[in-house]
């Protein structure tokens, strides 16, 4: 049950991240064509590092229960 909680959330902070970085431009407050604005700069970075972070988060808990899964077949193989 905390392993779905801790999935979830993974993906939840995913989301958020991508949304951050999207915002600026589905919202509307970066002009096209224009510089950015120090808020589009802001989330970029900031939405950039989430998704960034989660993303690798993610991964890594996969990584580690598929090792756990190999991990428990050997060792059922091994009694049977």
């Amino acid at each position: 049950m905390k392993a779905r909680l801790g999935v979830c959330a993974l993906v939840l902070l995913f989301l958020a991240g991508l949304w951050l970085v999207a915002s600026p431009f589905v919202v509307g407050y970066q002009p096209p064509g224009a510089s950015y604005t120090a808020a589009t700069v802001n989330n970029l970075w900031v939405g950039g590092g989430l998704a960034g972070l989660s993303f690798v988060t993610l991964v890594l808990y996969a990584a580690d229960a598929l090792r756990e899964l190999t991990t428990r077949g050997k060792h059922s193989a091994a009694d049977s």
